[in-house]
């Protein structure tokens, strides 16, 4: 499924506020062309084609192929910084504040799933200040996690042992939906958020939320 098509029950497309329209159906191709190839295999005459431009057309709003995949990455990272950091800040206990955090968090992997593979599996692509770019967002998508998973040990809501362990390991399970979710499966976006944000609470000892 390409990226018009990607649906996530109401969300804002990710890359509306990237201007003048040609740069932004440059940005699309080249998530469709990551997704499919990997970045390595993708050339700039693929995204440009896609685009439905020449690949000179391309270096007009695009330096280099890294350029696009910086872009991309940071789109989609502060989007889901945004996501888990709404969360977090929201009223409610420790419990319902995760579990809105993974139900959110795994909406938006399972619906933009194609952005989000390119997003969170080309990272290594990216030179090194870019690279340390967003793995500086990362360390902030950590920490919103992490903050939810500490406020509920520390309440005694949470049984966890290890915080950071497991805040990889909530993590961990939300990323990897956008690897093998599948429009066609038995589960909507919304419903595996649900599953996953039940699976989440049992894993910190804490009572499943009511959705």
């Amino acid at each position: 499924m390409s990226t018009a098509q990607e649906t996530t029950g109401g969300e804002v497309e990710p890359w509306e506020q990237v201007t003048p329209d040609a740069a932004r159906r440059l940005l699309v191709a080249a998530v469709e062309a990551f997704a499919e190839r990997g970045y390595h295999a993708t050339t700039t005459r693929d995204i440009a084609g896609r685009a439905g431009m020449s690949p000179a057309a391309l270096y007009i709003h695009y330096k280099t192929k890294e350029e696009l995949l910086h872009r991309i990455s940071r789109i989609g990272h502060d989007r889901a910084l945004d996501i888990l950091r709404t969360a977090a800040r929201a009223e409610g206990s420790p419990s319902e504040r995760l579990a809105e955090a993974v139900r959110s968090f795994v909406r938006w992997h399972a619906g933009r799933r194609t952005t989000a593979r390119v997003v969170q599996y080309e990272l290594d692509a990216l030179g090194p200040d870019a690279r340390a770019e967003i793995l500086a967002l990362r360390r902030q998508v950590d920490a919103e996690v992490r903050g939810i998973v500490e406020e509920g040990v520390a309440a005694g809501d949470f049984d966890v042992p290890d915080v950071q362990g497991s805040t990889l390991a909530i993590l961990s399970l939300c990323i990897d939906v956008a690897r093998w979710f599948n429009v066609e499966g038995p589960r909507t976006p919304d419903e595996v958020g649900a599953l996953y944000a039940d699976l989440v609470l049992r894993m910190v000892g804490a009572a499943p939320a009511t959705p």
